[in-house]
């Protein structure tokens, strides 16, 4: 357990996965190699991991949810609920929808929202960077990939 400005939480999970993540993903965890460090935080109320920040980011610079779900190539009924989530998980908004719905820029990240998207990646920052030799000895014991040609997967298959 950590003490937050908000706080406690339980970090719960860092994951390394070794496929190519999304170019917005990438930008605040630690990549070494193929492999990725991935922080998801656990609160008594609920999560906050890559993707629920990756929305708000989009939110933010699209100001609309409708435009950050297309850009994450998720439904907007998805980003929605993620959005309430977050919204019902913290003491204050992260995201308002102002009146207009129908026009540019009818939903804003908060101050508070911004606050938040912040902290997660300077803890993403800081446990890519207290990982990372870990991290390049274990993307240095992964098998390499080997993909076999379509008609070679496909035969495979038929033939299963």
């Amino acid at each position: 357990m950590s003490r937050t400005a908000f706080g406690t939480c339980k970090l719960n999970r860092i994951a390394m996965t070794t496929r190519p993540a999304r170019a917005m993903r990438d930008a605040g965890a630690a990549i070494v190699g193929s492999a990725r460090l991935s922080l998801r935080l656990d609160f008594p109320g609920g999560r906050l991991g890559p993707g629920k920040v990756e929305l708000l980011e989009h939110i933010a610079r699209a100001r609309s949810i409708s435009a950050a779900a297309r850009a994450m190539e998720m439904s907007y009924k998805r980003a929605w609920e993620l959005v309430d989530t977050m919204n019902q998980m913290f003491r204050e908004p992260v995201v308002v929808s102002l009146p207009g719905r129908n026009t540019a820029g009818a939903t804003e990240v908060t101050v508070f929202g911004q606050r938040i998207v912040a902290l997660y990646r300077a803890a993403e920052r800081r446990a890519g960077g207290a990982a990372e030799a870990v991290i390049a000895e274990l993307s240095g014991a992964i098998r390499p990939v080997r993909r076999l040609p379509l008609a070679a997967r496909t035969r495979a298959r038929k033939t299963a």
